[in-house]
């Protein structure tokens, strides 16, 4: 009769015991990834006040007669392996853990050692660390490689500080490419204009500055379909035109002076050239050369290259412009001036006439198809614009200076390919661009310098910086720790975990979570596992076991009453 005193006892305890696991269960249902226990009974030590006997030739035997002394909690298991359902909370830094064959943990630090959780929801702290938002534990992972930047070096995990002065800001590039997209039509009046069909594109030098460059495009031959585009001007931020600046320079007596063929137009394999006859009054008075050339009774003129027109010793007299000379419209792109005797032997009608010279490029399209055939020389579509001549990175001829100090500006590969020579209602589309399209991309576009505007996690866990600039650039890698046997980790509270002998051992590493086809989803937390209907169950099945066992105790301590009564 006392024993089933103490029964009553036991059963009274492992039922609370179970209540409070169930409390904890329902008071954690909206506990980030809180992982639901349930605990397992087992009967205690029997009491043996018989021994079995075995059975004789003449006589069966006999069971043992065994008393239970009652009920204790024989377990009190996780449900650490089964996931909760998906929360999407759109933030960036918001984690969700998918598992497809192990069950994954974050690897976090509290300062001493390394713990585990799959309570996936971060920030950026104070020192530019990824922590766990609830209580400040950094967010362990791998680290780039310092001598291949879009590479991880998967070795022992460290804290990810992926926001620090280093990767606050991202370089700038020099523009390498550029390009012509678009169709130009021979109607358009612009080409009729003096300046021609203006087009530009915005550059940057190596330490991210800007520079325009201006091109003009001209028609000149609409029965051919040809057409030519020189370089007018570049110009950086203050609206200085670098290009004059370098055309005007002087240079060390014995050096070639700076010439607009040195930029754009030099490097083709055909000169452009136009013979235009000499104007009225204008007349050549020498054909040997230098020749000297009649204007409004002076004769003593001569050409001069660095102002592209024609000048005279004489006191007074005004120079006279290559339009007034040959009724050239533009003389920007001018680079030589030939006198060009008239051939009246073949030509009757032939006039002196003076051949130009213009650093500019051809463009020859398909009369039939409107494609380009070539730009600046036949078999090719490309011309290049020498920038590394002007500016901040001209040559320096100083011997105290080392020769790469004024390296900024590169030269600039010019693509033509995609314009095309098309009738369009007299209006021309033709844009020019920084860098050339390479699947969804532009290459050799040029970046300025470029800050930090968001980060972002890839499903395995590598962690990429946005810039201002469109670069992306690879921080890190968060990783992943699994165990043998993940219901063996011991719960320390705050959703973390640590190993215990019967979980297995992390090895300081971890892993790639993508390696089984596992993910990490942004924007999402893992919700508790609790199943509130089966919580509900337990906690009617537990209470009217709880009432089961008090009942053992009252009737028990009836029954003691009626033996004392006996008495009486």
């Amino acid at each position: 009769m006392m024993r089933s005193l103490f029964s009553g006892v036991a059963g009274l305890k492992t039922h609370q015991t179970k209540m409070d696991v169930i409390g904890n269960n329902i008071s954690n249902v909206n506990t980030v990834a809180f992982k639901s226990s349930s605990t397992t009974f087992s009967d205690i030590m029997y009491q043996t006040t018989a021994q079995a006997s075995g059975a004789t030739a003449t006589r069966g035997g006999v069971n043992a007669k065994q008393i239970g002394l009652g009920v204790t909690n024989g377990a009190t298991k996780i449900s650490v392996t089964s996931s909760g359902a998906a929360q999407s909370t759109g933030d960036a830094l918001d984690i969700r853990l998918s598992d497809t064959n192990t069950t994954n943990f974050f690897v976090v630090n509290n300062g001493s050692e390394n713990v585990f959780t799959r309570a996936g929801s971060f920030y950026i702290d104070g020192n530019g660390n990824l922590a766990m938002t609830t209580t400040g534990y950094l967010v362990m992972g791998w680290q780039v490689d310092p001598d291949n930047p879009s590479v991880i070096t998967k070795n022992t995990v460290t804290p990810l500080r992926v926001m620090q002065a280093s990767n606050l800001t991202s370089p700038p590039e020099a523009t390498t490419d550029a390009s012509f997209s678009g169709v130009l039509d021979k109607y358009d009046s612009q080409f009729k204009s003096t300046g021609g069909y203006i087009r530009s594109f915005t550059l940057y030098d190596n330490l991210g500055y800007p520079y325009t460059a201006k091109f003009s495009l001209k028609l000149e031959d609409e029965i051919m379909g040809k057409y030519s585009i020189s370089l007018t001007g570049i110009y950086d931020k203050n609206n200085v035109d670098i290009l004059a600046s370098y055309l005007n320079a002087e240079v060390p007596a014995g050096e070639e002076p700076n010439t607009l063929d040195k930029i754009f137009g030099g490097d083709t394999t055909e000169k452009f050239e136009k013979t235009y006859q000499l104007s009225e009054g204008f007349a050549a008075t020498s054909t040997t050369s230098p020749q000297t050339y009649s204007y409004g009774g002076i004769s003593d003129y001569t050409y001069d290259e660095k102002s592209k027109s024609f000048v005279s010793a004489t006191p007074g007299a005004m120079p006279v412009s290559l339009a007034q000379a040959c009724g050239l419209d533009d003389s920007s792109a001018v680079i030589g001036v030939e006198f060009s005797p008239a051939d009246t032997a073949t030509d009757p009608n032939s006039k002196d006439s003076l051949k130009i010279t213009f650093a500019s490029s051809l463009l020859q399209f398909d009369t039939k198809e409107g494609n380009l055939i070539y730009a600046g020389a036949p078999g090719s579509t490309k011309v290049t614009l020498h920038t590394s001549l002007l500016g901040p990175n001209r040559s320096t001829k100083d011997p105290e200076e080392p020769p790469e100090i004024n390296q900024a500006l590169s030269d600039i590969t010019i693509d033509f390919a995609q314009l095309m020579n098309y009738d369009n209602g007299g209006t021309s589309t033709a844009v020019a661009n920084r860098g050339v399209p390479e699947g969804t991309i532009m290459k050799g576009e040029g970046k300025k310098l470029g800050t930090m505007t968001g980060l972002s996690v890839s499903n395995d866990g590598r962690i990429y910086g946005s810039y201002s600039n469109g670069n992306t650039v690879l921080l890190g890698q968060i990783a992943a720790a699994q165990f043998a046997n993940a219901s063996g980790l011991e719960e320390i509270g705050n959703n973390c975990y640590k190993t215990t002998l019967n979980s297995g051992e992390f090895d300081g590493i971890g892993v790639d979570i993508s390696a089984d086809g596992s993910s990490m989803n942004t924007g999402q937390l893992e919700m508790a596992n609790v199943d509130l209907s089966a919580e509900f169950t337990d906690m009617i099945t537990t209470q009217r076991g709880f009432q089961a066992n008090s009942r053992i105790i009252t009737v028990s301590d009836t029954m003691l009453e009626e033996l004392i009564n006996l008495k009486r």
